[in-house]
């Protein structure tokens, strides 16, 4: 028997648990969140103008029709990114990951509006259902509270990323995702800069191993593994074991820094994880 399909997989879950890193080091990395994501973004931008010369990549943009889906995504992605970490600072590792998680559906919710698609009255269930887990959740519904700030950033955060999806599907989606990821990150660097100047530095010399793990771990290995491993997988498959990245989060957050969930957080978890599941398992039946 082949043992490549146990290696494809083995990437595939490696892939997951690289990515999943960003919870923990997002929420503890002691720097402002717009300094840390200038860090992420451009020092994974040379780690992937590196592997995409490695790879023999072609960089090229194809028209020039391309270039505002490219700068609008790539501004979606940092604001992405910059409401994700406040939602990780605010509230803790599981409820910004977990509240980051909703897009999946955001999605499915959203593509007809962008691609001819058609809209399944099943939507309004699972969205229900995702809102029914986000309310249980959310210890109070109190604007005041930082538990329930840091879960809104984080569902904010999660419709920035499913519109960055459905435009890059959209217009550019013939694109190789290196290139699509290289373009994002120099957009987020540029846009980005100006922190520098005028936010607190001080932390850097302690707190930069911290930094060159999210870039290199987290975002250029973890993407860069994940779409190779997109290459011998369906997209169905592929969202059914990304749905692992919320435990994967949750569970790297103990370890390290023994951050124990609560049982709301396991109850609203587990139902907007099971949401992602059904959805990925009935579109699969559609194709």
């Amino acid at each position: 028997m082949s043992k490549a399909p146990i290696k494809n997989l083995a990437l595939l879950l490696l892939a997951t648990l690289f990515i999943s890193t960003s919870g923990v080091l997002g929420k503890y990395i002691a720097m402002p969140v717009a300094v840390i994501i200038w860090f992420r973004a451009s020092l994974a931008m040379v780690f992937l103008y590196m592997y995409g010369k490695f790879k023999k990549i072609d960089f090229s943009i194809k028209s020039t029709k391309h270039y505002k889906p490219f700068f609008i995504s790539g501004v979606l992605m940092a604001v992405h990114w910059i409401t994700y970490f406040y939602a990780l600072k605010l509230s803790n590792v599981a409820l910004g990951v977990l509240s980051l998680y909703t897009f999946p559906i955001m999605i499915a919710l959203l593509e007809p509006f962008f691609l001819k698609v058609r809209f399944s009255p099943i939507y309004i269930l699972l969205g229900l259902m995702v809102l029914a887990g986000l309310y249980i959740l959310t210890p109070e519904f109190n604007i005041e509270s930082s538990q329930a700030k840091g879960i809104l950033f984080g569902v904010f955060s999660a419709f920035c990323y499913a519109i960055r999806i459905l435009i890059l599907k959209q217009h550019v989606a013939a694109y190789n995702g290196t290139t699509l990821m290289l373009y994002q990150t120099v957009i987020i660097t540029i846009l980005l800069l100006p922190t520098l100047f005028f936010m607190d530095l001080s932390g850097l010399k302690s707190q930069f191993p911290y930094l060159l793990l999210l870039a290199l771990l987290t975002t250029a290995i973890g993407h860069s593994l994940m779409l190779h491993s997109l290459k011998f997988f369906s997209a169905t498959t592929a969202s059914i074991i990304s749905s692992l990245q919320p435990i994967f989060g949750i569970c790297i957050a103990y370890f390290l820094v023994r951050e124990i969930p609560s049982l709301n957080t396991y109850i609203g978890g587990g139902l907007i994880i099971l949401t992602v599941v059904i959805e990925s398992v009935r579109s699969k039946k559609e194709q």
